[in-house]
């Protein structure tokens, strides 16, 4: 066995739903993010890399299935490197650099370039195929950007409740207050913005020609440094009359694309950089569907057991802000410092396209212990169908 580690990351801005990301396909999204991570290690032959595995929680349109392979062709990587897409919805991209890292680790590879990419923008509405043939009645178009769609009718009515309402009732199960909710998201913003102020994305973030006219994205599209409490407090709740939760203090529907590349200690001198991270530990964890956004405190803690550390160990925590109740209460439950937690943003103000989330935060973490010159930090993702995904990485490159 050997280690696996992050040498380099990029990914888009991330886009709002129907803005500036809105024209650009999937695939070519993710095609971006591919060349950017690779012009962050120009020595690195692109035929060295062993396999891409690919995040994406849509494959029914533009996305065309395999993704990352489209990825690969589209970003004119030579056609001989492998790749494949995995769906853990929300997670998909975190949980591709967790089977990379273990490709690396078995040695069945040396180099991998992981990442994931999302437009709920161009997701299609689908059809259901009739049960007969030519039937004389209407067919209803569902729409693939977000949740359930063309439920299983045996599944208890309890786990297919809407993501909003899930949150509802974490809201109520842990007593986690509506201006609670509001000032972590208000948090978010004004720390997305300070990041971005101070360059801290500048080096993860490739732009993105939005048209034939040369215009660009640089940077991501949602945040709002003008966010106050008393502005998301005349929000109306988005699912039930008297709810706590609204449009903002809940992720944006987004657009983009990350990538992360993994390798050996013995690749380094063929990537032609030295690691930000190790990859020191995983942690998987479910339980009941609409419970998901409590499921990645369990799955932090087995990638912490995994790693052989604990929580007192952890100077950085990159949490995906799924919904500000989800994250609050994970947060709790750890009984962690909360300034440790997204700080420079999160979900909630950067955006939240499902198959890309993942990489970000594992870019993010890694970016920040370098930073930071501090030695360890988790990421984790909550995931629809209540699921949950973590990673630990220890920083090496500096003096801790």
């Amino acid at each position: 066995m050997t280690d696996s580690y992050v040498y380099a990351a990029a990914r888009t801005p991330f886009g709002k739903f129907s803005g500036s990301l809105a024209g650009v396909r999937p695939d070519d999204l993710a095609a971006l993010a591919v060349r950017g991570v690779l012009a962050k290690v120009p020595g690195l032959e692109p035929g060295e890399i062993d396999d891409v595995v690919w995040g994406n929680a849509n494959g029914a349109g533009e996305d065309n299935r395999n993704v990352g392979r489209m990825a690969v062709l589209l970003a004119g990587l030579p056609t001989s490197v492998p790749a494949t897409t995995v769906d853990r919805l929300c997670g998909s991209s975190l949980d591709a650099a967790i089977i990379a890292s273990r490709a690396i680790e078995t040695g069945d590879a040396d180099i991998v370039l992981t990442g994931g990419v999302e437009s709920m923008s161009r997701a299609p509405w689908v059809l259901p195929k009739p049960d007969r043939a030519y039937p004389a009645g209407n067919m209803t178009a569902v729409s693939t950007t977000l949740g359930w769609r063309l439920v299983n009718e045996r599944m208890p009515k309890e786990w297919t409740v809407s993501l909003g309402e899930a949150n509802e009732q974490l809201a109520d199960r842990f007593a986690v207050p509506r201006e609670r909710q509001d000032e972590f998201s208000v948090r978010s913003h004004q720390l997305a913005d300070a990041a971005w102020t101070a360059g801290f994305y500048d080096d993860l973030v490739v732009p993105v020609e939005v048209d034939a006219k040369g215009n660009t994205l640089t940077r991501d599209e949602g945040i709002r440094p003008g966010s106050t409490v008393d502005k998301l407090g005349a929000l109306k709740p988005s699912f039930r009359p008297d709810g706590v939760i609204t449009a903002g203090n809940a992720s944006p529907l987004s657009d983009g694309a990350s990538a992360v590349l993994l390798g050996s200690s013995a690749a380094a001198a063929r990537i032609g950089a030295d690691p930000l991270a190790r990859v020191a530990g995983r942690g998987v964890f479910a339980l009941d569907p609409q419970m998901f956004g409590f499921a990645p405190v369990e799955a932090a803690n087995r990638a912490l057991k995994s790693a052989g550390i604990t929580w007192s160990d952890v100077s950085a925590v990159e949490l995906n802000e799924a919904f500000a109740v989800q994250s609050l209460a994970c947060v709790d439950a750890w009984k962690i410092d909360p300034s440790i937690v997204n700080t420079k943003g999160g979900a909630i103000a950067l955006g939240h396209p499902l198959g890309a989330s993942g990489g970000r935060l594992l870019a993010t973490l890694a970016h920040r212990l370098t930073e930071s010159g501090e030695r360890w930090g988790v990421a984790a993702i909550c995931i629809g169908v209540g699921q949950a995904l973590a990673v630990v990485l220890e920083n090496v490159r500096e003096t801790h």
